[in-house]
């Protein structure tokens, strides 16, 4: 469970470092975003592959909290959240779980 721990830090610290600057010099992803799919490319798929992969994380965060309101709540944090979302929460449910990995996993 440490090394989740420790991976869950890293990818926080590191994303955070990395979208602090991009945010400001670029607040408005979605054109930039949706324009990559509708244009085709590896970027295109690469992008609607992560929407994909956004879309499981918020609806396993939701599944996970039993669809309750504040589990909702979460799985839209998760969608719109990402890795940032997701590596905090990962964090503070490791602890919740007392570090068993059954438990993070399917609650």
């Amino acid at each position: 469970m440490l090394i989740i721990r420790a991976l869950c830090l890293v990818i926080l610290v590191s994303l955070s470092a990395y979208t602090v600057p991009v945010v400001l010099a670029e607040p408005n992803l979605f054109p930039a975003f949706f324009g990559a799919i509708a244009g085709g490319g590896w970027q295109g798929q690469f992008n609607l592959d992560f929407l994909f992969m956004l879309t499981l994380s918020g609806l396993y965060v939701g599944w996970r909290h039993r669809g309750s309101p504040a589990g909702l709540l979460l799985g839209a944090l998760a969608f719109l959240g990402g890795a940032l979302f997701l590596s905090v929460w990962l964090f503070v449910q490791s602890f919740r779980c007392d570090g068993d990995v059954r438990r993070l996993l399917v609650g």
